[in-house]
């Protein structure tokens, strides 16, 4: 009989009459190692399954990424399922029509509906000029693309069965990858050996000798065309290799693991520059943070921590939290993969079981914890703490084995994975430290010093083991430059929205950013009052004219400009 721990618990070991007639034996996860020898005893059954070669590194990476990347389920368990889903996938993309060709005509026979649909109200009068220019040149692209990417298909097809066909030539049929000689391969290796007995001699096992060299001679010319062909983004999939079972693990958990394309390659190494479009004035904590990403982009961190632990330290609106949404963008896909926890929610001591779920006898039980569910959902993702300080010392605490460490046991005892997340946490406190230090911009003090003054009002918020597990980042106060820097940015997002939704020109001059710039220093609120001028000031005097215009439906305004007179903003509308 075979059952787990948790079910032998609860429905053997409490009758002794059926305990005593069974000889329990523990069978245990395998290491990498031998789970590896496992999987070169089932390769050939795949391969034959699937009709694909599965190469020997495809086999080491099922295991050792399904055991660095898939922590809830066990060894060779996962390590198959992500191997057989590779080999399918492999065998699909050999016969199937590529995703990529799929979608594109899907896309031309939307575009085909609602050309369609322009026709028929045109024919009743519906000015719909404008819509049949858009849409007649975006169906002119997509054909186009199509095109390509059918000649790119054909091309690869027939590269792709000439390589199958000389394999085939090379070893008469598909050899089986060779077992480990151990039981595990059992009947199987014997049925296969029988049939090669019956079938084939030894002289049929291998390719005359005179051809062999030629045909392999052949087979690495068919092999580097079709690498070049494919660049970046291949059709057809040869065989079963490393990178086929990484792009397995990508899907199913949302971690890049695999070979990283030419674009992505830049993003990590441009990272500072990227981050600095949004974050004005800190280079030196996008620099830091962006050297710890492209470490772990290059496989060389430590692979039980989390990609890094930074605390943000600065005064309210300097670019903390800005920090974070802008890497989740950058990095991450986009602003909905951060995880935002409210610190100041977790005063007491009784809301860690909110963090990482109730524990056993405790309302809430099952239910999952706030934090613990949001990384078990998305593992490759920002972890933002808002004002950490503001936490009870047993939420502090409840880190120490996340930054150390890794992971986190939830309330049900799950062990959720925190290796491939970026863990930022934001604080206020030491802020009138900071601002102390950098009062004379002629005797601005470098980012080390700042963090080595903080080091005292922090210990007054956190415990010494919290520090020593992550890395402070002081953020420096804003600036005037700092801040008209900011307020560009925010209204060239303004611009944008105003060109979008009403084909309008929006343009400003220098006198706005400076009645910013002054307005902020007066109130001293950082980054967060120029988005509060903007929203309480300029937005809603232009929104109001544009609503009166369209209800009115008066002169269609071409162009906003915005000006400075007697200190309060001037708008014009033509």
């Amino acid at each position: 009989a075979a059952t787990t721990w948790a079910e032998y618990k609860k429905h053997i070991e409490k009758d002794p009459a059926l305990t005593r007639r069974f000889q329990v034996v523990k069978v245990e996860e395998p290491s990498e190692e031998r789970a590896v020898l496992m999987m070169r005893g089932v390769a050939s059954t795949m391969e034959q399954h699937h009709q694909v070669q599965i190469l020997d590194e495809a086999l080491e990476a099922s295991v050792k990424l399904s055991h660095r990347y898939i922590p809830a389920r066990q060894l060779p368990d996962k390590s198959v399922s992500l191997l057989d889903t590779a080999a399918a996938r492999v065998a699909i993309s050999q016969h199937a029509v590529p995703a990529s060709l799929d979608d594109s005509r899907k896309r031309i026979q939307a575009l085909e509906t609602e050309r369609s649909i322009i026709g028929k109200e045109k024919t009743v009068g519906v000015d719909t000029a404008s819509r049949e220019a858009r849409v007649n040149q975006e169906l002119e692209e997509e054909t186009a693309r199509e095109a390509s990417l059918v000649k790119q298909w054909e091309d690869e097809q027939g590269i792709v069965k000439q390589i199958l066909e000389l394999r085939a030539d090379l070893r008469l049929g598909s050899q089986p990858v060779e077992g480990t000689g151990s039981d595990l391969e059992g009947s199987v290796q014997e049925q296969e050996q029988e049939q090669e007995t019956a079938d084939t001699t030894e002289a049929e096992q291998t390719a005359p000798a005179a051809n062999r060299e030629e045909q392999l001679k052949k087979l690495h010319e068919l092999q580097d065309k079709l690498t070049e062909l494919q660049g970046e983004d291949p059709l057809i999939l040869p065989t079963v290799d490393e990178q086929s079972v990484a792009a397995v693990v990508q899907d199913w958990t949302g971690v890049p693991v695999g070979r990283m394309v030419k674009n992505e390659i830049d993003t990590v190494l441009n990272l500072p520059s990227l981050l600095g479009k949004r974050i004005i004035g800190q280079p030196h904590a996008l620099e830091m943070i962006s050297k710890r990403i492209q470490t772990s982009r290059a496989s060389l961190d430590n692979p039980n921590k989390p990609i890094g632990v930074f605390m943000l330290a600065g005064s309210s609106g300097v670019g903390k939290t800005e920090t974070a949404l802008a890497l989740a963008e950058v990095l991450y896909g986009g602003e909905q993969n951060i995880i935002t926890i409210n610190m100041s929610e977790f005063q007491e001591a009784h809301t860690v079981s909110t963090l990482k779920g109730a524990p056993p006898g405790y309302v809430g039980y099952g239910e999952g914890g706030v934090l613990t569910e949001a990384v078990r959902r998305r593992p490759y993702s920002v972890v933002l703490l808002d004002e950490v300080e503001k936490a009870h010392p047993d939420v502090h605490e409840m880190f120490f084995q996340v930054f150390d460490k890794g992971w986190m046991e939830d309330g049900e005892g799950r062990a959720i994975d925190f290796k491939n997340t970026l863990i930022l946490l934001t604080t206020n406190a030491g802020t009138d430290l900071i601002m102390n230090m950098c009062k004379d911009p002629e005797l601005m003090p470098s980012p080390e010093g700042i963090a080595k003054g903080l080091r005292e009002p922090l210990l007054q918020v956190f415990p010494p083991a919290l520090l020593g597990r992550l890395v402070v980042i002081p953020y420096y106060p804003l600036n005037d430059e700092m801040v008209g820097a900011i307020a560009r940015l925010q209204l060239g997002r303004i611009e944008k929205r105003i060109k979008e939704n009403h084909d309008i020109v929006f343009s400003y001059d220098d006198d706005v950013i400076a009645l910013i710039a002054q307005r902020c220093n007066e109130l001293d609120s950082g980054g967060r009052m120029i988005d509060s001028i903007l929203t309480n000031t300029m937005l809603p005097v232009i929104s109001q004219e544009l609503l009166e215009r369209q209800f009115s439906d008066g002169e269609q305004i071409g162009r906003i400009t915005v000006t400075v007179a007697d200190s309060e903003f001037q708008y014009s509308m033509d």
